[in-house]
């Protein structure tokens, strides 16, 4: 069925296609009607950052950024669902066009900018939660805050969202909101990572929970920067590393006519990108910390390769977009019978 949705979809723009999918989404669940897009939860369990995933397939954040969706989504066969990324106060994105296909490579080109509704939308809507699997939330820093005074950013989504999310997602490696990647590297990794983890300190004893982080990178970094990273994350002890957000290289796509847009490329074109990154990081990490795998899985054999890698749990986008739900249960099962 998802087929022909995908055709009308597709022959609409990009950003409109994805406000009418997610509106009829929501629309079938609250009227019951979602019935032929539901398919089985495969039931694999992983425990992972002291979680219990039902299966190791997560939708990534970006699609749903608000939480307006989620209820819906979550029925779709994920073993978790991730939303955001969510800012401290509303914001529009980028100007239009900021989303483009790239139908022959199956890939998306986005320069979205964190539009969102801000981290107070997202909190209530997150309060009218039905769905029952493991939810994380994807903070990130409003554009017009100064790099300098980020951690202050991620603070105060931190303690919108915390006694309100399964685990927590730092985003500091989307290529679209200028200088967030720079939050990646040396004493301004380190100055941030701290001041998270002593808002988490915070946190946990305010809440007498402990709210597991993980820190969601990009693929665009050399090896021993890579490794530079994770050994921060595990000196400060997070609990997890998300790799990959998208690329801003276009080695992959060199003769499509998208090629100069600006904006980070995810698909099939990030797919080997994302898998070499889990890869140097697991050889690295050597099982100090879980890797959640996410790029370019276009199919249940990418989600595999990924696993194989070094990940323990994967997340779908792009994929999910080309080839529709089929895809969660799909790769939940592959991954399960490696097991």
């Amino acid at each position: 069925m998802y087929r022909y949705a995908r055709k009308l979809l597709f022959s609409l723009d990009p950003e409109t296609a994805h406000d009418l999918s997610l509106d009829g989404i929501g629309a079938a669940e609250r009227l019951h009607l979602l019935q032929p897009f539901v398919k089985k939860q495969v039931d694999a369990p992983s425990e992972v950052m002291g979680l219990k995933f039902p299966n190791s397939v997560g939708l990534a954040a970006g699609l749903d950024k608000n939480a307006d969706y989620f209820n819906a989504l979550g029925k779709l066969g994920f073993g978790f669902v991730e939303v955001g990324t969510v800012t401290p106060l509303p914001q529009p994105g980028n100007p239009q066009p900021r989303l483009f296909r790239l139908i022959n490579e199956q890939g998306i080109i986005n320069r979205m900018g964190f539009n969102n509704k801000g981290v107070d939308h997202l909190r209530q809507a997150v309060e009218k939660r039905r769905y029952q699997g493991i939810l994380g939330i994807n903070i990130g820093k409003n554009k017009v805050t100064p790099e300098a005074d980020a951690l202050s950013d991620y603070e105060k989504c931190m303690e919108a969202i915390y006694d309100k999310a399964d685990y927590i997602a730092i985003n500091i490696s989307s290529p679209n909101t200028p200088g967030l990647r720079n939050l990646q590297f040396g004493e301004t990794l380190t100055q941030l990572l701290t001041g998270i983890k002593i808002k988490q300190a915070e946190l946990s004893n305010k809440y007498n929970r402990k709210v597991p982080i993980a820190v969601k990178i990009a693929p665009d970094m050399s090896d021993d920067q890579l490794k530079s990273v994770a050994d921060s994350l595990v000196s400060q002890q997070f609990e997890a590393v998300i790799a990959t957000n998208t690329t801003i290289s276009r080695e992959a796509i060199a003769h499509s006519p998208h090629k100069n847009e600006a904006g980070g490329l995810s698909g099939k074109p990030l797919t080997e990108k994302s898998t070499q990154v889990i890869r140097v990081l697991a050889e690295h990490l050597k099982g100090e910390m879980p890797i959640i795998g996410v790029g370019g899985i276009m199919s249940s054999a990418d989600a595999v390769d990924k696993i194989q890698a070094g990940a323990s749990l994967v997340q779908l986008y792009s994929g999910f977009i080309y080839q529709g739900p089929d895809l969660v249960a799909q790769a939940a099962s592959a991954i399960a019978a490696l097991k």
